[in-house]
């Protein structure tokens, strides 16, 4: 990845565009956010076209990372005057969604039934690529009514799906912004799989990785594989987990390409521990728009 990060192909670009188009047909847009990264997950080009629309973050994944981690997220977005819910919409636990929804929406839904009109409510529901905005679809119809996958790029067009309680919801391909300044914000979205492995290589992105684990995560990473890390380079921890792991090539030498790969498997499967890359009180957490 020398050179830096950098992925906004054609549908991307349509994706904003079809947000874009789409906005004024929505009444609420619920903001999906993987709870792993969830500052890394906030797209610039959306917060631009969004302005003040009412939305809903919805922080998915949250079974991924520790409950503290939870807690201080949902903290940051309500104390910030923003909607937040987690959820695991992978196992279909998405109820708290439409009861936010109902508060956020409160007053809309107020004037109407004073007028005795009983209207269907849009929900738009976007988010960067892999992040479960159709996996959450699915589990609010109850049915499977879009594509889903585990890898960025599955929903390629919109779709609006109608859902119980008066909503009806359109799901968007997800975008990630044109320009990824932030390296680092990168290098997260790497990390937990919303930007497609062919542009990147899985033994820089594990020694960045393990560099990563090591400052936040120390005594789980140690644990999981039996390795010192006290003032380690993470190649030698690399190298050591390979040793240990028998990658081996012909010849005796160790495969860091193996380790590497297993290395990034096994924190997106959570067996290093449920672990949160960002935390709201460091210095890239975002603030919410006003």
């Amino acid at each position: 990845m020398d050179g830096g990060i950098n992925w906004f192909p054609g549908h991307m670009k349509k994706a904003v565009g079809i947000i874009g188009e789409n906005l004024k047909l929505a009444d609420a847009v619920i903001y999906v956010l993987d709870a792993r990264a969830p500052a890394a997950c906030i797209n610039p080009e959306f917060e631009k076209i969004l302005r003040d629309k009412p939305r809903l973050y919805a922080l998915n994944k949250a079974d991924l990372v520790d409950g503290g981690s939870v807690k201080a997220w949902l903290g940051y977005f309500r104390e910030s005057g923003r909607a937040c819910v987690p959820l695991n919409s992978a196992t279909g636990t998405t109820g708290g969604v439409v009861k936010a929804l109902k508060i956020l929406l409160g007053e809309k839904l107020k004037r109407y039934s004073e007028k005795g009109v009983n209207k269907m409510l849009r929900m738009m529901v976007i988010g960067i690529p892999n992040s479960g905005k159709s996996t959450l679809i699915n589990g609010l119809c109850g049915k499977k009514k879009t594509v889903t996958g585990d890898k960025p790029g599955v929903t390629k067009s919109k779709q609006w799906v109608r859902i119980a309680d008066g909503f009806e919801l359109l799901d968007t391909p997800g975008a990630l912004s044109p320009r990824l300044d932030d390296q680092e914000a990168a290098r997260d979205l790497c990390f937990i799989g919303s930007i497609k492995r062919e542009i990147f290589d899985d033994a820089e992105l594990a020694l960045m990785l393990i560099e990563r684990l090591v400052r936040i995560a120390p005594r789980e990473f140690a644990a999981r594989y039996g390795v010192s890390v006290s003032d380690a380079a993470p190649l030698d921890i690399l190298r050591e987990i390979a040793e240990k792991r028998g990658c081996v090539l012909r010849g005796g030498e160790v495969d860091t390409d193996r380790a590497a790969a297993a290395v990034l498997d096994d924190f997106r499967k959570t067996r290093i521990g449920r672990i949160c890359l960002e935390q709201p009180g460091w210095k890239r957490a975002v603030q919410p728009p006003p």
